[in-house]
């Protein structure tokens, strides 16, 4: 597999868990309240379901961006960086603040497979751009 088609596979999957994860948040906001928020604090009002959707939509659109923006080995390094506070949100709003249920760590989840898939990535990218 070339080091170009390895750098698109780990941008295309990277925006699969943006839409995915982000889509679900977008169209279904009272299901990602009911599966990922522990009971103590769901709370399904139309101001949370507002927020979760305009959530996913955040989601939804950087999706889309990384879809269509060709990444450099630095967007990916950056992107890598940039993932790593969101480990911290999700150990501590799980473990220390049991706010997300264990269907709610799928972000924890998604954030280390895009990890790994940024990391991927930039390897390819620099080889890609080695060649260039």
């Amino acid at each position: 597999m070339s080091a170009r088609t390895v750098q698109f596979g780990a941008q295309f999957l990277i925006a699969a868990i943006f839409l995915l994860l982000g889509g679900w948040a977008l169209f279904a906001p009272s299901s990602v309240i009911d599966l990922a928020i522990t009971e103590a604090y769901r709370d399904n009002t139309f101001l949370t379901r507002f927020a979760m959707g305009g959530f996913g939509a955040q989601a939804v659109l950087f999706g889309l961006m990384t879809l269509v923006v060709r990444w450099r080995a630095r967007g990916f390094a950056v992107f890598a960086v940039l993932l790593l506070p969101f480990f911290v949100f999700n150990w501590y709003f799980h473990y220390e603040v049991p706010v997300l249920t264990s269907i709610g760590m799928l972000d924890f989840a998604g954030n280390i497979t895009m990890l790994a898939l940024a990391l991927w990535g930039w390897r390819a990218a620099r080889a890609n751009e080695a060649q260039s």
